[in-house]
């Protein structure tokens, strides 16, 4: 996996699937709850990946920088090495804020065929500005998608995000992590378990 900047976790036996989970702006594939969720999938029979973005494999701190375009590509390129590894078998994509939001564009405007999306902190809106909606493409997403997102998350709150999920012509679920922000840490709920129980909801 290191032509993608990946770190496999591998389940035990034949994997039921494939997962490719990607980062947000400021972070990378070493983010605990990229680590966290990767292992449930893995858990679960799955073989998950997380990966860093073109631009983080440029600079190991900062922020996106040049065109989404090339972290657009890079997300195919990160599906694709999964997909090559499970051999048919259902295969889904995402990640955390801008890493998940790039992963949901794709699907929708650049050919990236899932099985469904997996959707952490999907980022609505700068915070405090959210006349700057960041939804125009969800109508043309025609897969299953689950949307993990805390109640105090600043870039979008719970009915700004139903009112988006909305727009998807597809199944959807919203995991609501009560009192968690952006990060989505929380001491109360085991979000990758209940994110990955959704993810295979939609499957079935």
């Amino acid at each position: 996996m290191d032509q993608i900047g990946g770190v496999l976790h591998e389940p035990t036996g034949t994997p039921v699937g494939g997962v490719a989970l990607t980062h947000g702006a400021g972070g990378s594939r070493e983010s605990p709850m990229l680590v966290a969720i990767c292992d449930e999938w893995a858990r679960r029979g799955w073989l998950a990946v997380r990966y860093n973005l073109p631009y983080r494999q440029r600079r190991p701190k900062g922020p996106p920088s040049g065109s989404s375009a090339s972290d657009r590509a890079g997300i195919l390129e990160s599906v694709s090495a999964i997909r090559r590894r499970v051999d048919g078998r259902p295969v889904l994509a995402g990640g955390h804020s801008y890493g998940g939001r790039l992963t949901s564009m794709a699907v929708a405007d650049d050919g990236l065929e899932l099985d469904g999306l997996t959707l952490f902190s999907y980022p609505l809106h700068p915070p405090g500005k959210p006349e700057r909606a960041r939804t125009e493409h969800l109508p043309r997403i025609t897969v299953p998608t689950v949307f993990t997102h805390g109640t105090a998350d600043s870039f979008g709150t719970i009915q700004e995000l139903r009112e988006a999920a909305a727009l998807i012509p597809a199944g959807t679920e919203i995991v609501e992590i009560t009192g968690a922000r952006h990060d989505l840490g929380s001491k109360r709920f085991d979000v990758p378990a209940l994110a990955v129980d959704a993810a295979l909801r939609l499957l079935d």
